[in-house]
């Protein structure tokens, strides 16, 4: 989307709030944007949020940090003679916090991904309640499909259906590009587990490791990690499910790396809800390892919500091939939609 706002003329900024640090850097580079242009928690001692004790300080640092530079920010959204606006993302802290951050400079706010809900706002926690703040604070909902349209039909302001989320649009920048993992198996299975939701029940995240161990038997299974997992595997007595041959752990992979690895994979499962999607567009076979999940691209027909229980993701792993789709990577052109509606209400 910021490439598609240049083009038209817009010089957009990026305010970075550090709520993930460590991979920032490799993602900007992946999607080719320029660094932050403003830091709202000092670079120094910005550290990734691994922990919900760790919210409150860093909601503060970045209170701070607007409230002390609340003068200089109002210029900079008005420098180029355009209304100001603030563009939040998702469904992080960052989304709701943003959206406020917004309001206080006297800006609109416009909200990319709007309207997914799962009907629980206890779950997914925290994403369903930071959805659902942003909702009454934003002017413009981005929403990616009719479904989310309708969720926002009692907000105010303008809803606009983008036809699909602009993660569609970073999937076509890995059309081509070589895996970052040179080992990889002649075919494999793909692995992502990582929400508190998961990661915090032992026994759950036991159980489905357990049963992908069983499952590697037939097809490997690269199971990418971060800091966090590797904790909880060592913490659980867990690392002894694994190995080099069938049920393979690797480090977590930088963006751009990681979707090549994602579009060669006979299938996927996973916790998260932006991996759903990217498999929804691509047509990958997912089963989607949670209780609920807000979005509902490729429900029924690639992707399979287990509601966490086992016995629905061994029969999709018996037979994943079969919920293979067609790839829908060239129906949809969501940033530039984005792009063009807010040339239109003259923001670029």
């Amino acid at each position: 989307m910021y490439h598609a706002v240049v083009a038209r003329g817009g010089k957009p900024k990026l305010w970075f709030t550090a709520q993930h640090v460590d991979e920032v850097a490799d993602t900007l580079d992946d999607l080719r944007l320029p660094a932050p242009d403003l830091w709202l928690v000092p670079q120094g001692t910005a550290r990734n949020l691994e922990k919900p004790s760790q919210v409150p300080g860093w909601a503060m640092s970045v209170a701070r940090s607007v409230l002390s530079q609340r003068k200089h920010l109002r210029q900079v959204l008005t420098e180029d003679g355009k209304p100001g606006l603030v563009v939040v993302h998702g469904d992080t802290f960052t989304t709701p916090y943003g959206s406020l951050i917004g309001r206080i400079l006297g800006a609109r706010v416009a909200h990319v991904e709007a309207g997914t809900r799962s009907g629980s706002l206890l779950s997914p926690l925290p994403e369903e309640a930071n959805r659902r703040i942003a909702a009454h604070l934003v002017d413009i909902h981005f929403a990616p499909t009719p479904r989310e349209v309708h969720n926002l039909r009692k907000v105010k302001g303008v809803v606009v259906d983008t036809g699909a989320n602009t993660v569609i649009d970073a999937l076509r920048l890995a059309e081509g590009t070589t895996p970052a993992v040179d080992d990889l198996p002649a075919e494999f299975g793909l692995v992502t587990l990582h929400r508190f939701e998961l990661l915090q029940r032992p026994e759950k995240f036991r159980e489905v490791l357990e049963l992908l161990r069983e499952a590697s038997a037939r097809l490997p299974l690269l199971y990418l990690v971060g800091a966090h997992e590797r904790e909880r595997l060592e913490s659980l007595d867990l690392y002894r499910l694994f190995d080099e041959d069938r049920f393979i752990l690797r480090p977590k992979l930088r963006y751009l790396g990681f979707l090549p690895v994602l579009t060669r994979a006979k299938f996927v499962v996973t916790d998260s809800g932006g991996l759903q999607e990217e498999c929804a567009y691509l047509g990958v076979p997912c089963a989607i390892h949670r209780e609920r999940t807000e979005r509902h691209q490729g429900l029924g027909e690639n992707i399979l919500l287990t509601g966490m229980r086992t016995e629905p993701l061994r029969e999709f792993l018996s037979d994943p091939e079969s919920r293979r789709r067609p790839s829908a990577l060239d129906k949809y052109q969501p940033s530039e939609l984005i792009a063009d509606t807010l040339s239109q209400l003259g923001y670029c």
